[in-house]
Parts: structure tokens; sequence; C-alpha cells
């Protein structure tokens, strides 16, 4: 007997319904997630088995590298721009609201302020290329008492990092200090820091880690 030859038929799935959720779960990402912010220089936290997570507002991390160089960040706009407009006046220098329009686009910030008009009236590209010199004493807010010179005059004449700390808490009560420090630099370059800081009579602060796992042991 002949066998029966089952015609082919092409199959066909209705992919309506997987499109939606596809569409709706990639929304869901886009609008809970919370995006990095970009830092001059990159910084490896040291391991802890804490797990207490920093505060999403009214905080201001202080960022020092392993060559000790201090950079900051605010999570409001407005605290910043106040805390440049204060720090500002301190040393005779006004900003235009251009340059005050620049510096909320900063995502972290490690000027003096002799140089910040300059920086900030540069563009995007030249901003990039001033960071990356991180020897140079132009880069990274000052913490020396004393002055402070490069080959092209001076950079600064005191700690300037005390007074943006001192005018950011002024500006917001409510303010918490974040330190996040690489792990190879030396403790007495964040001791400095802390120091300041208690100078300042700022005794609560956060230290940044990262969660020690079993590979890390």
């Amino acid at each position: 007997m002949a066998k029966v030859k089952v015609k082919k038929q092409s199959t066909w799935i209705d992919m309506t319904a997987m499109s939606d959720v596809t569409v709706l779960l990639l929304t869901f990402f886009m609008l809970t997630s919370t995006f990095v912010t970009p830092e001059p220089v990159t910084v490896t936290t040291p391991s802890s088995v804490s797990e207490r997570k920093i505060p999403e507002t009214d905080l201001m991390t202080v960022l020092v590298d392993s060559n000790g160089k201090i950079f900051m960040s605010f999570d409001n706009n407005n605290d910043k721009v106040n805390t440049l407009r204060a720090v500002g006046e301190d040393y005779g220098f006004n900003f235009t609201p251009q340059q005050l329009i620049h510096f909320q686009a900063q995502p972290m910030f490690g000027v003096p302020i002799r140089s910040m008009a300059s920086f900030l009236d540069s563009s995007p590209e030249t901003q990039a290329e001033y960071m990356k010199n991180l020897t140079s004493p132009r880069v990274g807010i000052p913490t020396e008492e004393g002055e402070v010179q490069d080959d092209r005059g001076v950079v600064s004449s005191d700690n300037e990092f005390k007074r943006w700390v001192s005018h950011a808490k002024k500006a917001n009560p409510d303010l918490q200090i974040a330190i996040k420090a690489d792990q190879s630099t030396n403790y007495p370059v964040v001791r400095s820091v802390m120091d300041d800081l208690r100078d300042l009579r700022e005794n609560r602060y956060l230290l940044i880690t990262s969660l020690k796992t079993a590979s890390n042991d």
C-alpha cells in the first residue's frame, strides 16, 4: 500500500503578546534603573560586609583617588550651585549664569576655585583632557593649608575642601557626607579628609565600600 504523504504546512506563531511583554519589561527597567554617575577617575572601593545602602537624596560624595586627589558630587543641583556661589564669594569670584549651567552639568567636579571659571568656559573635550592630568595642582580640590603654586602661579591659598563642606552644610543642613576612597589610597590621605571633617564638627559620615563576597576571601 502506498504511503500517504502529509501535506507540509508553514508554522505561524502570533508574537504580539510576547512583544507587548518585552516592551513592558523594557519600560519598567528604564523607569526604575539608577544611572551611574560618571567619575573623573576610576576608584576601586575596599570590600566590607556592610549591606547598608547610601541615601539617594541629600547626599554629598567625596571621592579620594589613589593619588590623594579630592573630587566632589551632589545629588541636588540646587545645593551644588548654591555652594559654588558661596565658595566663589569667599575668594571674590562671581560666576555667570552660563557658567552655573555648565557647572550643573558636571556629575563630579574637582577644580581649584581660581581655575573654575576658565574650566567651565571650556568645551567638554577640553574639560575631559584637563581632568586627565591628575598630577597637576590644578586638578582636584585643594586641601593644603599653605599656598600651592605651579609654573603658572598660585593655585590655592588655603584648604578649599573645608570651605566646600562648610558652605554645602549651610546650603542644606540635612546633607549627608559619603567618602569614596580607592582601596590603594594610603590611610594617612583618607585620615586627613576625616580630620578636615572633624575640624568642621562633621563627625557623622558614610564610607562607601563594595559588598564582600566569598570570592573576596
